[in-house]
């Protein structure tokens, strides 16, 4: 997913959501209160039993996800992931005979945020790896950084196609790799989906920035291969992500009544844009397909309700990269219990790019990014033991023995670009606003 803040928070404001979860702290917390003014590490709070983060002997990983910003809501179920990883870990032993110690840090949804705290993370707190960014924006800022500090940065929603070109060209040295995939393959299965739902007409309404633009081109590419028609191919229908009036973008995007129209939106921005369609009167008899930029109550509820009390967005479909791994069911019971919520979305995928960290570290017999890198597609790929629970992977890794990690979101086999390829649940949204898993969609 990529996003861009419409509403970026002072920089200074991402200590306020740090904190370091080293060896029995197991506590979340999505902001934090400021440190005492002469505190040593500023945003940094540790346990009293617990040293300080920098001194640390064993592998030592970051989370730079949003607790704040337009991502927040989402980006609070990723960040409470990792702990749970870390603590499962810590609890059968650790990393090369030491505690895992994690930072975990709030990139505000903000690409400012997101290189400031890139930069703590590397330079201050001296991590290996990190888990992040949700935004691919944020994650197109804070790869620099990672990359010149040899620290590896794993996604667990950044799904913009264009990490793939980037990697194909060597820019990110193997540093960069993802649990979920990239949105050429979302795109083909949102295409699909509209294709088995049998519209032959659609338009395209798009944020204006990476995650729309790369998504519009490959759901055209895709409709159009299947025999459907763009109604605005000619003059595709792009939002500022910082507007805050779109009556003239919803009016275009729908014009000529197609079958159905793709929206691939913010929860923010995407609230006002549907909401001023349905005033307008011109969504009216139009399918609206969605995307997992708005896979949220938040979104709904944002949207609004008609006058009987019916939600805008009813009936509604989309897609959201799913979770099938043969991990799934043993982590859904771990969330239920830790959490006691339903399954969140995108925190199979935060768990699986924690879980891939430490394997590979402990695979290479070392806690550094290098080490890391070098067994990144060793510890996800065949051969070796498929194993689907991270302690037994560790336990092997230790004996010498060679493994192949199944993930709870996928069988997380990362290939040279960093990409997996993933599968696709289909949502709706219910006359009362709540959210639907109704099926499943591969791409084409």
């Amino acid at each position: 997913m990529s996003h861009l803040s419409s509403h970026p928070k002072p920089k200074s404001a991402i200590a306020l959501a740090a904190l370091t979860l080293a060896v029995g702290f197991l506590t979340v917390a999505c902001q934090e209160a400021a440190p005492p003014p002469n505190a040593a590490s500023p945003g940094t709070t540790t346990t009293p039993a617990a040293a300080p983060a920098t001194e640390a002997k064993g592998l030592k990983i970051g989370s730079l996800l949003p607790a704040t910003g337009d991502l927040g809501s989402i980006g609070q179920q990723m960040i409470a992931t990792v702990p749970l990883l870390v603590e499962t870990v810590n609890q059968c032993g650790g990393v090369n005979g030491e505690p895992v110690t994690l930072v975990s840090v709030d990139d505000q949804t903000d690409p400012s945020a997101g290189t400031e705290g890139m930069t703590r993370l590397a330079e201050a707190e001296k991590v290996a790896g990190v888990v992040g960014s949700f935004a691919s924006s944020v994650s197109t800022a804070a790869l620099p950084v990672a990359v010149r500090n040899k620290v590896v940065l794993i996604s667990p929603g950044s799904t913009s196609p264009v990490f793939t070109q980037q990697a194909k060209e060597g820019k990110f040295q193997g540093y960069w790799a993802r649990t979920a995939p990239p949105d050429t393959y979302q795109a083909q299965a949102l295409a699909k989906l509209a294709q088995e739902r049998g519209f032959k007409t659609a338009g395209t309404i798009v944020i204006n920035n990476d995650y729309g633009v790369g998504f519009e081109k490959e759901f055209v590419k895709a409709f159009d291969k299947l025999g459907g028609t763009i109604t605005n191919a000619s003059k595709p229908t792009r939002y500022d992500p910082k507007a805050t009036t779109f009556q003239t973008e919803a009016a275009a995007a729908f014009a000529g009544q197609p079958n159905a129209v793709a929206a691939v939106l913010y929860a923010d921005t995407g609230s006002l844009l549907i909401k001023s369609a349905f005033e307008q009167g011109v969504s009216k008899g139009t399918q609206l397909l969605l995307t997992d930029g708005v896979y949220s109550p938040d979104f709904v509820s944002k949207v609004g309700k008609t006058q009987d009390g019916k939600s805008i967005l009813a009936g509604a479909i989309g897609t959201v990269p799913g979770a099938n791994g043969k991990a799934l069911d043993a982590f859904t019971k771990l969330w239920a219990e830790k959490q006691k919520r339903p399954l969140a979305p995108y925190a199979a995928h935060s768990w699986d790019a924690a879980a891939i960290l430490v394997l590979a570290a402990q695979s290479a017999k070392a806690n550094t990014g290098e080490a890391i890198k070098s067994k990144l597609r060793e510890v996800t790929n065949p051969p070796g033991t498929e194993v689907t629970d991270v302690c037994k992977g560790l336990e092997l890794l230790k004996k010498g023995e060679k493994i192949n990690y199944q993930g709870a979101s996928g069988n997380v086999d990362i290939d040279a670009n960093g990409d997996v390829i993933g599968n696709y649940d289909v949502w709706t949204v219910k006359d009362d606003g709540s959210l639907d898993v109704i099926g499943k969609v591969s791409p084409q």
